[in-house]
């Protein structure tokens, strides 16, 4: 695997797709911007969590990255 950067864009871009397609927007909107009160207290919980379980992947992916470009670069200097 040769990974170059500690940037998790995979994950980051994962997260921007789910998002902003028509069906992320319509729950965003339904969690935080709707005029109903039953609307907002059953869809808020929703995304809430769906955010949450984004921003653990993208911890996640970027201390995989972390750990292999420490790997690769103690592997390359002990030679």
């Amino acid at each position: 695997m040769n990974v170059r950067t500690q940037w998790p864009w995979i994950s980051m871009l994962l997260a921007g797709i789910v998002a902003l397609n028509p069906l992320g927007l319509d729950v965003i909107h339904a969690a935080f911007l709707s005029g109903e009160a039953l609307s907002r207290n059953i869809w808020g919980p929703i995304a809430l969590t769906g955010m949450a379980v984004m921003a653990v992947v993208v911890l996640l992916e970027w201390r995989i990255r972390t750990f292999i470009l420490n790997r690769g670069a103690r592997d390359t200097t002990t030679t």
